[in-house]
């Protein structure tokens, strides 16, 4: 069952209705496929793009069941997803990426050991699990650390950034008073992400990467492919070619680096699924990132990661529906080389990714440039 291929006509089913659920439903109904989706938000982005809809909690193993028994092949577009659903789902349809694959990646703890036991480059880091021990990792590393919940935390939430450990009850506090992991702060030059796409054939495709620009620590403009010296993609291809076997990933990974002043290369995080910085692949490449990954699960041939022009794309927030007369999406549509990129929430809230712009351009500082016009354009 592992490695059975799933033809155009299958169902494909995923587990979590966000904004990436319904991009890659919408890729997969281009390739002919049948879509299913399991979320908690009776409103999801996806509901009204896939065939059905179950309404439920990510640990409700039954229903995830349902949604299982009725696919030919079971994905996911979020990491958080209790470890006995997903064990669930895998008794009855092929689940990829598979529970090992998450039981990694969902805690940061078991995420940086096993970084550091398959020898793969990253910071200097600890594990606390005490107010006391959050200190003493702190004072180690140096005082000027990130403390990160071990589980949860998106977009800049369950994060704690302080500069001594006299900082390190106000952290504990904030964070739950629960297991977290504390990172030295770094010197950086820039923030990298690399997507790497595999089968369950064997076959790998790797995306060249994307340099990513972060405010409060949410993703506010990438670029594609990011301007980076060619020893530093060829890292980053190596990186995730041999990270995506060590973990037996069927689908996607994507491996956010920190590119330090000094030239290392080191691993932030790792995401099994679509990604925010690789949004760019629709309008950039030849196969976007959506489409590979139904690919990938489905055990198709993946399509070519072909970069034929320059990308960029910036976030839209809640923020500005909330301004006085919201966007002004007439202004982007009328603008050449933009594509405006909408979620269908319903709900705009602070801090709330929406949607999204992109742009091309002949350069990659052109298309960086256009899309920073455009948001300007819609009032941001």
């Amino acid at each position: 069952m592992n490695k059975k291929t799933i033809l155009p006509g299958g169902t494909l089913g995923i587990l979590g209705g966000g904004q990436l659920g319904r991009m890659m439903a919408q890729a997969a109904r281009t390739l002919g496929f049948q879509v299913q989706a399991l979320d908690p938000d009776p409103a999801c982005s996806s509901r009204f793009v896939v065939d059905q809809c179950y309404t439920a909690d990510f640990s409700d193993a039954e229903e995830a069941t349902r949604l299982a028994r009725s696919s030919d092949v079971v994905t996911l577009e979020i990491e958080k997803i209790p470890l006995t659903t997903l064990r669930a789902v895998a008794t009855h349809a092929p689940l990829r990426p598979g529970p090992s694959v998450l039981e990694v990646v969902q805690h940061r703890g078991r995420q940086r050991a096993w970084l550091a036991k398959h020898g793969f480059p990253q910071g200097p880091w600890r594990q606390a699990d005490s107010e006391e021990a959050l200190a003493s990792a702190v004072t180690e590393l140096g005082g000027r650390c990130f403390v990160k919940s071990c589980e949860g935390g998106y977009d800049g939430r369950g994060q704690y950034q302080v500069k001594s450990a006299a900082e390190a009850p106000q952290a504990w506090r904030e964070l739950g008073q629960r297991s977290v992991v504390v990172e030295a702060a770094l010197d950086l030059e820039s923030e990298l992400s690399v997507l790497v796409a595999r089968a369950p054939n064997g076959e790998v495709a790797v995306y060249p990467p994307a340099y990513n620009h972060h405010e409060e620590r949410i993703l506010d403009w990438s670029l594609l492919p990011g301007q980076v010296p060619s020893q530093v993609i060829s890292q980053t291809t190596e990186i995730a070619r041999t990270m995506s076997a060590a973990l037996s990933v069927e689908g996607l990974l994507v491996v956010e680096l920190f590119l330090l002043k000094d030239g290392q290369l080191l691993v932030n995080e790792l995401a099994p699924r679509p990604h925010n910085s690789f949004h760019a692949t629709e309008v950039a490449c030849l196969t976007s990132q959506f489409e590979q990954a139904v690919r990938a699960v489905c055990n198709l041939p993946l399509g070519s990661v072909e970069v034929v022009r320059p990308a960029a794309i910036v976030n839209l927030l809640g923020d500005l529906w909330l301004n006085e007369g919201g966007p002004k999406f007439e202004h982007v549509l009328a603008m050449p080389g933009v594509r405006l990129h909408l979620y269908g929430k319903r709900e705009a809230r602070k801090g709330r990714k929406m949607g999204h712009l992109s742009a091309v351009g002949h350069t990659p500082e052109e298309a960086v440039a256009r899309v920073k016009a455009a948001r300007a354009a819609l009032g941001a």
